[in-house]
């Protein structure tokens, strides 16, 4: 990889015309949108980013509208420099850091919403979170005009609802979902990691865990989802504080929840360990 320091444009006028430009000379624009406070799975996005694209564009903006008024916007962590010293180390091309008024002017009242997909399992616990998430993406793909958009497989209802907004609207550009980064003993990277205190960090683990002993149960012949569903919320109540909003067994593209498991399915999971909110998911393909 190449030192090379990016350039930080923080309006959004400023990176439309810069990449209009570049879009003018032929070059691709591969975007990766992400709160900040990165890690190394949001650096696996970059790196497919850079490799796939001629010009790499990571945005950082803590978007206030996917947060409820309850929820950890003010304390989610917001490390600018240091994620600029990750991906100079890279080479990103451009890092696009806004202010909310920027992104909000004032009297802004547009959201985008996308039925369905958007209303169940993390838009039953956050109802108001996806229109925010749709809402700022849509923004970011008009503002960078990209070509390829790079989404972790950790937000896996996110992608989904991501892409199913691409289809309905007829925007031109392709999601790429790049798999989940984990750290040595399973536990999924994510920016709310920071929060775990070295007890919850090690309890964690039980995500993970839970979600390999359901694979293996399914690839022993176990097709009753209910059968798996109660070996994961067994394995999970074991962990002291540990409180469980919801585990799915779901349809790979509609995310309904299925009671008998056929083909593919994904495992997705959402639990309290302590004081933070964690999601974790396991794609599985039956023998």
């Amino acid at each position: 990889m190449t030192e090379k320091k990016p350039e930080i444009i923080r309006d959004p006028q400023e990176l439309q015309r810069r990449l209009t430009e570049l879009r003018k000379q032929g070059k691709t624009i591969g975007l990766v949108p992400t709160m900040g406070a990165l890690h190394y799975g949001h650096l696996s996005l970059v790196i497919a980013a850079k490799e796939e694209s001629d010009i790499s564009v990571v945005s950082i903006f803590v978007n206030p509208t996917q947060f409820a008024p309850n929820e950890d916007f003010d304390k989610y962590p917001r490390t600018l420099d240091d994620d600029v010293d990750l991906l100079s180390q890279i080479g990103v091309d451009f890092i696009f850091a806004p202010t909310p008024e920027k992104m909000y002017p004032r009297g802004f009242k547009s959201t985008v919403q996308v039925g369905g997909l958007s209303e169940v399992l993390e838009g039953s616990f956050r109802p108001t979170h996806f229109n925010g998430v749709t809402t700022v993406v849509l923004k970011l793909f008009n503002i960078t005009g990209a070509d390829f958009a790079y989404f972790g497989q950790k937000d896996y209802q996110q992608v989904a609802v991501v892409k199913k907004m691409v289809r309905d609207l007829n925007l031109p550009i392709e999601i790429i979902s790049c798999p989940i980064i984990r750290e040595e003993d399973g536990l999924a990277l994510s920016s709310r990691n920071r929060y775990l205190s070295p007890t919850d960090r090690k309890n964690a683990i039980i995500l993970s865990q839970s979600l390999q002993k359901a694979e293996k149960l399914i690839h022993s012949g176990e097709r009753n989802a209910q059968t798996v569903r109660d070996e994961i919320r067994r394995m999970i109540e074991t962990v002291p504080n540990a409180q469980i909003d919801y585990i799915a067994i779901v349809d790979p593209d509609s995310l309904i929840e299925l009671e008998n498991i056929a083909g593919n399915v994904v495992i997705l999971l959402a639990v309290r360990i302590g004081s933070t909110r964690l999601i974790d998911n396991w794609i599985v393909r039956p023998k």
